[in-house]
């Protein structure tokens, strides 16, 4: 699912013009970016929860050349999906 297909289903569920439900989408969407960007988790009840994660410095290994290599520590987003979500998944 894209961005304006959600745009669309807001338009016809709410009555929002196109352009306008198209904006609510790419705010919320930036709005949870700069959450996350700031370090703090975002939690959407009855959907799931975005989580900021730490990931240490690793060896890795370079697959063309075969040479190890030091992966730089990082973060990175997980997403852990509701009971809710999880059923709803388990029912189809």
């Amino acid at each position: 699912m894209t961005k304006s297909e959600i745009a669309s289903i807001i338009c016809d569920r709410v009555g929002l013009s196109k352009k306008e439900s198209a904006e609510i989408v790419e705010i919320v969407l930036e709005e949870i970016k700069n959450v996350l960007a700031s370090g703090t988790d975002v939690k959407i009840s009855g959907f799931g929860h975005f989580m900021v994660r730490s990931k240490n410095s690793r060896r890795g290994r370079n697959p063309k050349t075969g040479e190890g290599i030091t992966i730089e520590p990082r973060k990175v987003v997980t997403f852990r999906a509701s009971q809710l979500v999880k059923d709803q998944l388990q029912k189809d």
